[in-house]
């Protein structure tokens, strides 16, 4: 039985944090589909062909901003082939588990994941603003490891006690499912120790929910001590729209520099059109193209792999096509590896 804290559907605060009056961007999330029949029917397409889907382990969570970019009567649309649960996720298929990348080895202290040198992630939280269905944290135990559910204070010991570590990494879930005035609270507390030089923030939210890109989360990146790092994550350039870029946009004039790493996924992006149309897309919105990432194997999630030869055979017609600057690296995770791993 997989794990996964429903209640992550909205961020995971305090009693004291919430507050009567909520930020534009959490009424949007209020608002997303959670039921597939609801999902489709918005596209005109008919309930059943959620194929009789199962209620998952792993709820649906899609905002309305995301499915509008969604074609409507298509079912193979490719973004919403992300998001669907389908039934074949209950399927065991070897070669597929719970941490197909050793966070469970790399953990340090709740909520910190030490695998690279140089550098730590912190699970900030377990909440996303949507719920992609081939997701590699499935089963991590959010309700009882982000490294916010004790004020940071164990990450930020073990960091402190570490001068080898220069750079934090931001993750989860999704980091800016936090308020902003959450973040303030942890990067005061990491401005406090000398040997971090820099802040690379993990998130999804600019591109299904570029409202979150709100005044005053531009203001905290444009106050932060460090250079900050944005790594967002689009699989297809049609999750780029006017209201990404412009939500792109400030997050440049708020001195963030901007990354895309995308997932190769059956049937989304495996060709060398689709993969060419997003790196040229996410270049448009200045956003610089970083890693094609193969899949990480987690159970449920067969349906989108893809396997060596193509990947690399795709890799190839990129160079083909693209300027060097807008290739990414074709990687791969491997649980134990001292980094991302070229596929070659």
């Amino acid at each position: 039985m997989r794990q996964f804290d429903t209640r992550t559907q909205s961020p995971i605060v305090s009693r004291r944090a919430a507050t009567p009056k909520k930020s534009p961007w959490r009424e949007d999330l209020r608002r997303a589909f959670r039921r597939p029949c609801d999902l489709l029917e918005f596209l005109e397409l008919p309930c059943h062909l959620a194929n009789g889907s199962p209620e998952p382990d792993f709820p649906m969570l899609v905002p309305r901003e995301f499915a509008a970019r969604m074609e409507p009567g298509n079912r193979q649309d490719p973004l919403l082939l992300q998001v669907l649960p389908e039934r074949v996720e209950t399927q065991s298929v070897p070669g597929f588990v719970a941490d197909p990348v050793g966070d469970k080895d790399s953990r340090q202290a709740r909520g910190l994941l030490h695998k690279y040198a140089g550098r730590v992630l912190l699970i900030t939280t377990g909440a996303c603003a949507v719920h992609c269905r081939y997701c590699f944290r499935q089963e991590f135990p959010y309700s009882t490891d982000h490294a916010g559910s004790d004020q940071w204070r164990a990450a930020v010991d073990y960091i402190r006690s570490r001068a080898d570590v220069y750079e934090v990494i931001l993750s989860g879930g999704d980091p800016l499912m936090l308020s902003t005035g959450q973040l303030s609270s942890l990067t005061d507390q990491l401005a406090e120790i000398d040997h971090v030089r820099r802040l690379r923030l993990h998130t999804r939210l600019p591109i299904v929910l570029p409202a979150r890109v709100d005044d005053r989360l531009c203001h905290w990146i444009a106050s932060l001590p460090w250079p900050v790092a944005i790594v967002v994550h689009a699989n297809h350039a049609r999750e780029f729209d006017p209201q990404v870029d412009r939500a792109m946009a400030r997050l440049r004039k708020a001195g963030a520099s901007l990354f895309n790493q995308s997932v190769l996924l059956a049937g989304i992006n495996d060709t060398a059109n689709a993969l060419t149309e997003l790196m040229e897309r996410s270049f448009s919105a200045h956003v610089v193209p970083y890693y094609l990432h193969m899949l990480d194997r987690v159970r449920g999630t067969a349906r989108f792999d893809c396997d060596r030869q193509q990947a690399l055979a795709l890799h190839e017609a990129m160079r083909a096509r693209l300027s060097g600057y807008l290739v990414p690296r074709l990687v791969r995770e491997e649980a134990g590896a001292p980094y991302k791993l070229p596929v070659l």
